[in-house]
């Protein structure tokens, strides 16, 4: 009589073959681990504590000598003299922030609408009227402040660890789903008993056994090479990660529950992931958008997941004090799992 072979769960069974898959796509590993080191190195050094260029303005050719004198004094400033028409186009080009020409009166030709340009001007008037024997009437003392948690690198990391977790979720998920879809392999598993929601959960529990290695292997980095240290809880910390990776495996299979091609889902991922790349916070503080947008801003799963990893990361914070995004999290999560098993087809 022959021996019977063991069978597992088919939930534990597809969990081990979503693992599998994972570990055997070296590019695969590469976008999860090297990819957010890399940039992590090279933003954390191009923003790294350093003392602040200056700002290149722009003299036109023939103006009084005392004036660039005064310009040339500024540690702020770096004076370049053009004729005229290369002076416009040195503006238009980006290669100075300010030109400064001379008529009845000093003329600052700039776009208003560009802060290196605002900041280029209110030096250059500085300089100027101190050169003209300007005093000040308040006293003021400037303290610069250096300490960790202040940085960029320190507002990076946390970004890193949101659009790695995001990305990994998305496109490791939707990815996987499409190709066994273009394979014919989803057709298969529809002629067994296994349920969809097995399936679903196999592609989100697969995380877990990445996810670990996921956060230690950028927060270790940050905290080795930048000094970018944990203030609160390692433990909320490791929620908030599990439960935004959860998120977002919930909404790749959300977008690749009717996708036929990688081609399809590739637009559908970017489509959903673009805009909060560019709105929640990765790179650059999501407040700076107009407060007319920051409701929709702050309802986007990355917005909240950054938000309570810079909380627990920077600032400290406890569990009531990111209750709030943990909610918008886990609102995602289970809205987009429940919407894409309803809508979810084997072929």
């Amino acid at each position: 009589m022959a021996e019977q072979r063991h069978t597992w769960p088919p939930l534990l069974e597809l969990t081990l073959v979503r693992f599998r898959e994972f570990i055997r796509q070296p590019e695969a590993l590469f976008w999860v681990f090297a990819f957010p080191l890399i940039l992590a190195i090279a933003l954390g050094f191009a923003f790294r504590d350093r003392a602040p260029e200056r700002i290149p303005v722009g003299v036109i050719e023939g103006v009084t000598e005392d004036l660039l004198v005064a310009l040339e004094q500024s540690p702020a400033l770096t004076p370049r003299i053009y004729p005229e028409s290369a002076g416009r186009e040195a503006l238009r080009t980006g290669k100075i922030s300010l030109l400064i020409d001379r008529d009845e009166a000093i003329v600052f030709v700039f776009d208003p609408t560009r802060p290196e340009s605002r900041t280029a001007r209110l030096e250059t008037d500085d300089a100027l009227q101190r050169a003209a024997g300007r005093k000040d009437l308040v006293p003021v003392e400037n303290r610069e402040s250096r300490e960790p948690g202040s940085r960029y690198i320190d507002f990076l990391i946390p970004g890193l660890l949101g659009m790695n977790l995001m990305g990994t979720g998305m496109w490791g998920v939707g990815f996987s789903v499409a190709t066994s879809r273009m394979q014919k392999l989803l057709k298969r598993l529809a002629a067994t008993p296994m349920r969809k929601s097995d399936y679903f959960l196999s592609h989100m529990l697969s995380r877990l056994l990445f996810l670990f290695l996921e956060v230690v292997v950028i927060v270790a980095f940050g905290w080795i090479v930048f000094d970018v240290a944990v203030r609160g809880s390692i433990l909320l910390l490791t929620v908030v990660s599990l439960i935004g990776a959860f998120t977002f495996c919930g909404l790749g299979l959300l977008t690749a529950s009717r996708a036929q091609t990688i081609e399809g889902v590739s637009g559908l991922m970017n489509l959903v992931m673009v805009p909060m790349w560019i709105l929640s916070g990765v790179f650059f503080s999501s407040e700076r958008f107009p407060d007319t947008m920051q409701p929709f801003i702050k309802a986007l799963p990355l917005t909240a997941l950054n938000d309570a990893l810079r909380a627990v990361m920077i600032e400290g914070s406890g569990l009531m004090a990111v209750a709030a995004e943990i909610g918008i999290l886990a609102l995602w999560c289970v809205l987009s799992f429940v919407v894409a098993l309803r809508i979810f087809r084997w072929n």
